[in-house]
């Protein structure tokens, strides 16, 4: 079995969560679903668990973030093209999310930033490998 990564998200409202990050492409695995947290599958081996506070609380003893105000992890995701970036951020968008800080361009890689509904940062970035400069 390959290795998975499961990101943890203390979310206000699930439901609301969940129909952004189905708006951005994400599916909901109803498997690992109920009224205090949903799996959110990203890829074979991606997944976001959008977990109530309640439900965040049962695993950690330490407070939750205001992810709104403050921040401990920008997630990244890696993307397969420029358009595929640009739709993933504008369906952000769309869905409520906020573009918190302009594009950049590295030449060989484009880059793009949004906070969801409740502050947890993401990040988009496309990744062209034959413009990456020679490293020297």
């Amino acid at each position: 079995m390959s290795k998975q990564i499961f990101i943890n998200l203390p979310v206000a409202d699930l439901k609301k969560s969940m129909a952004f990050y189905e708006a951005i492409g994400f599916k909901n695995n109803p498997q690992f679903t109920d009224e205090t947290a949903a799996c959110m599958v990203v890829s074979d081996t991606i997944f976001v668990m959008l977990l109530t506070h309640e439900k965040f609380l049962q695993f950690t003893s330490k407070k939750i973030t205001d992810a709104k105000s403050n921040i401990a992890v920008i997630n990244s995701l890696s993307m397969s093209s420029n358009d595929e970036l640009n739709t993933f951020i504008a369906n952000a968008l769309k869905a409520g999310g906020r573009e918190y800080r302009e594009p950049v361009d590295y030449g060989f890689m484009q880059q793009r930033s949004f906070e969801d509904l409740d502050g947890h940062n993401w990040e988009a970035v496309y990744m062209d490998m034959s413009k990456m400069p020679p490293q020297g």
